[in-house]
């Protein structure tokens, strides 16, 4: 069965190489019925699919909410009615109900050949899925994990600072993206485009998601090792040198200072060299757990994460090596930075998270650990080598770019086996959609996951690349991964163990909220630009005058502006729900759980 999976993964992989050595990137005829065009529109189509479920959904949870409200009114009736009767009366209805709870079944109702009949109405429902589970999630989880104290803080200050930094970044961005509709706002230096954009990214890159993720990291790694944490000062030294990035980087990038062109490392190097000091600490500090664990297996969330550590760590060094930094050298290793950057530090992070995350969640364990490990190896295998499909009819060699091309469609392999494992671990558990909003953060995520990284898969593609690459269509993309998967996988994990810890959950509405607001506002932001994107793609295929694509873009950026007000309203109401969610302890703790060194764990 596992090898029959690999071999369609490898199949998968075999006929998508295909397709993409298959483009013609002079053939403009006919541009809609490229494979790329038309395997984005699907994908889309896939988001789509999914929103219009977890809708119908709710609205399904909310109509049964005012059926069980109506059905609790009648009782309070009957109970009133039953005021009113005369003593006779209500000896009559209680002698009826005594007969009724004295009935006791024989025994072999189900054990002979009769047909089974239901005449006393005792049985609520019927299941003939002996695997679907009856209870896997409590609606309102009681607070179940007793934490180290310092272990709580840790995780809290970093999640704290992240939320700050999310707020902080994307109101950066809210201000970009009006800058897009009336370009005079402002005649200030330090508040111009090309200073507030790169304090927007690296504050979300370096901010917001780092932090969050290290943050919930912390938890995993000690929860999984059965151990507590090697070095609680290092974690709160990494936390000082990684928030003193960010800000020291953003007041640089403000003032003019800057490392040049290069996307995602505009931070100049003595800054950067903090958060390369702390991720160095991080790393320590989670490989020393890990190795002073108290079981004997090292379950696959560390795989992913000790991964993405040392990955990023030799990153951050390469892409601010001096004698990497001329001509087109420096171009190759923009690339290979800002890709690996994106997919060997947050997204493979993220992932190893969500195999801890959502099973707990689920409280089940992962679909298929063998999976997991193919989806580990593959991504590790293909995500080195696709920088470059960002350039290509560029300068660099063909070859190169050839090998970026079939690289990124070699990412489907590890993509389809991850949406794959988290999907069937999901399976069975549909119906927690209507009662919280951590399933459909999870849902949501793991759906981006595959329709974003398949989109980047099939935009890699000479002839689409031909069209999108360095138009809008390119930020949408980005914020469909960056977004779509990491922001939203990132929340799903934070509404699931923060009221664990603290044993405050913040309200449903609010939460829903967050959710709706965050969605729709990225929908609407992501359409708008590729759209627009691919008609400014078109617009310089047909040889027109630049100024008329950025006329052309005017709606669309409209739209951008209105899709990224909604995601920032979003992050307000996430920050007021994180606040909910740790400004106190509850006054009543009554735990008899054990504590998590020599505690058995259960994933």
């Amino acid at each position: 069965m596992k090898s029959n999976k690999i071999r369609f993964l490898f199949a998968v992989f075999s006929l998508s190489s295909f397709l993409a050595h298959a483009q013609n990137s002079q053939a403009t005829d006919n541009w809609e019925t490229s494979p790329g065009i038309i395997g984005t529109f699907i994908l889309i189509l896939i988001v789509l699919f999914v929103a219009v479920i977890i809708f119908l959904a709710k609205i399904n949870g909310f109509i049964d909410k005012m059926k069980r409200k109506k059905l609790d009114k009648k009782r309070i009736e009957f109970s009133d009615e039953l005021t009113d009767l005369d003593d006779g009366e209500i000896d009559t209805i209680l002698e009826n109900r005594k007969k009724a709870l004295k009935y006791k079944l024989k025994g072999d109702e189900l054990g002979n050949q009769n047909k089974a009949v239901d005449e006393k109405g005792l049985v609520k429902r019927v299941r003939k899925d002996p695997s679907n589970s009856f209870f896997d999630e409590k609606k309102k989880t009681p607070l179940s994990i007793e934490t180290p104290k310092e272990l709580k803080e840790i995780v809290t200050y970093y999640l704290a600072a992240a939320t700050f930094w999310l707020v902080f970044g994307t109101l950066v961005g809210e201000y970009l993206g009006f800058k897009f509709i009336w370009p005079e706002l402002d005649s200030i230096s330090w508040l111009s485009f090309g200073r507030l954009r790169p304090v927007h990214t690296n504050t979300v890159f370096w901010g917001w998601s780092s932090l969050a993720m290290i943050g919930l990291g912390y938890f995993v790694i000690a929860r999984t090792s059965n151990n507590l944490i090697h070095s609680y000062k290092k974690a709160k030294i990494a936390w000082v040198l990684i928030n003193l990035t960010v800000l020291l980087g953003n007041i640089a990038l403000m003032t003019g200072i800057n490392n040049g062109g290069g996307e995602y490392r505009e931070y100049i190097w003595p800054i950067m060299l903090l958060f390369a000091i702390g991720l160095i600490i991080t790393f320590i500090n989670f490989y020393k757990t890990v190795a002073t664990r108290k079981i004997s297996e090292i379950y696959i969330s560390n795989w992913f994460i000790l991964a993405a550590l040392i990955w990023t760590i030799v990153l951050s060094i390469i892409g601010y090596l001096p004698f990497y930094q001329d001509g087109l050298g420096e171009t190759i290793i923009q690339g290979y930075y800002m890709h690996q950057g994106v997919g060997m530090w947050f997204m493979t992070f993220t992932l190893g998270l969500v195999y801890y995350y959502l099973p707990a969640t689920l409280n089940k364990p992962i679909y298929s650990y063998s999976l997991g490990v193919l989806a580990f190896w593959t991504q590790m295998l293909f995500y080195t080598m696709i920088g470059t499909h960002h350039f290509v009819f560029s300068p660099l060699p063909w070859w190169l770019q050839t090998v970026a091309i079939v690289f990124s469609v070699g990412m489907f392999i590890p993509v389809i086996a991850g949406s794959t494992n988290f999907l069937m671990t999901m399976r069975g558990s549909w119906n927690h959609i209507s009662k919280s909003y951590v399933l459909p953060f999870f849902l949501v995520g793991v759906i981006f996951y595959f329709v974003g990284s398949s989109q980047g898969s099939f935009q890699a593609f000479r002839f689409t690349n031909y069209i999108w690459h360095f138009t809008d269509f390119n930020v949408a993309h980005s914020h469909m991964t960056m977004y779509g998967i990491i922001s939203f996988l990132l929340w799903a994990c934070i509404y699931t163990i923060v009221p664990k810890l603290n044993g405050k959950e913040p309200p449903q509405l609010m939460v829903g909220a967050h959710f709706w607001l965050a969605f729709i506002g990225l929908f609407a932001y992501m359409i708008s630009l590729m759209v627009g994107g691919t008609l400014k793609g078109m617009s310089w295929m047909d040889g027109n005058p630049f100024i008329e694509s950025v006329i052309l873009m005017q709606p669309y950026w409209v739209w951008r502006a209105v899709g990224g007000t909604l995601m920032f309203i979003s992050h307000l109401v996430f920050a007021y729900n994180f606040y909910i969610m740790v400004k106190k302890e509850p006054k009543n703790r009554n735990l008899k759980a054990g504590s998590i060194k020599g505690e058995s764990v259960n994933v």
